[in-house]
């Protein structure tokens, strides 16, 4: 084998890995993220050479994700493990919630990875529904699945957050791991404080999250560091129509009760008006 071939043989497909537009691949990738750069502490000395730019790399990220997502549809942010099979019982669950949720006109938006991601990306597109990917550039490149329609990479995952929270009437969360339960928690805190109008999370998998639900009932609430109301914002079934459903009856009992406080502050509005023409012609 000459010079030629062996390069040529030692520089094949690799790895890579995706920044929006850029593609990396072989010695091009740098040996941190994003993110990982951002939050190193012992580098706030950058802020002066490098903080600057990555402010403004950040806002680009928050301006392409709101300009790709405005026109979507109503849609329901489906998470779960990466690492799931596709013949694992959370994926089968996760491809006909996809479908269902697809055939009640939602859109579904995922990491856009493997695993639980892939199968409700795949449910949603068989089904004729519109599939969104979220990904995030990791150490480890996922990439984005096959079933996504629209995907956004993302370098920076509270940008990311932001997307999945903002586009979504609804959570669904599927058996999985830190990455699934940090998007759980971040999304009950957000309800739970008003942050967020409030939205239905639904937990499906009885058998994967009843030891978490035994620990935030027997622990968190017994110990009053929750409210017992704080439990009922969380749903569990394993059943896709009752998901489905509930979500439904969530979105429309949010939209008739805004519909109510908007006929309420036009009624006031009117009563206002009238005793202030009242007052002007009494004079």
């Amino acid at each position: 084998m000459n010079h030629s071939e062996r390069r040529n043989r030692s520089r094949g497909p690799g790895p890579e890995r995706h920044r929006g537009a850029v593609t990396l691949r072989r010695e091009a990738i740098p040996v941190s993220t994003a993110d990982q750069r951002l939050l190193d502490s012992r580098s706030r000395g950058d802020w002066k050479t490098k903080d600057a730019w990555r402010a403004l790399r950040i806002l680009s990220e928050f301006v392409e994700g709101f300009d790709t997502l405005a026109d979507l549809p109503p849609a329901v942010s489906v998470f779960g493990s990466a690492r799931s099979k596709p013949d694992s019982p959370e994926c089968v669950l996760a491809e006909e919630l996809g479908a269902a949720l697809a055939a009640a006109g939602y859109a579904v938006i995922t990491g856009g990875g493997p695993g639980v991601m892939e199968a409700a990306n795949r449910g949603a597109t068989e089904a004729g529904g519109l599939s969104v990917g979220l990904g995030i550039e990791l150490p480890f490149e996922q990439g984005i699945n096959d079933w996504v329609d629209m995907a956004i990479d993302f370098r920076y995952f509270f940008a990311r957050k932001t997307m999945f929270v903002k586009y979504a009437q609804a959570f669904v969360v599927l058996p999985g791991g830190f990455g699934t339960l940090d998007e759980l928690f971040e999304a009950l805190t957000l309800v739970q404080t008003g942050k967020v109008t409030r939205f239905p999370v639904v937990l499906m998998g009885t058998a994967y999250w009843s030891g978490l639900l035994d620990w935030l009932r027997d622990t968190l609430a017994a110990d009053g560091k929750i409210g017992l109301a704080d439990l009922e914002l969380i749903i569990v079934t394993d059943d896709v129509n009752a998901a489905v459903r509930h979500i439904i009856e969530a979105d429309a009992a949010l939209a008739a009760e805004q519909e109510a406080l908007q006929e309420t502050a036009i009624a006031q509005a009117e009563a206002a008006q009238q005793s202030a023409a009242g007052r002007r012609d009494s004079r």
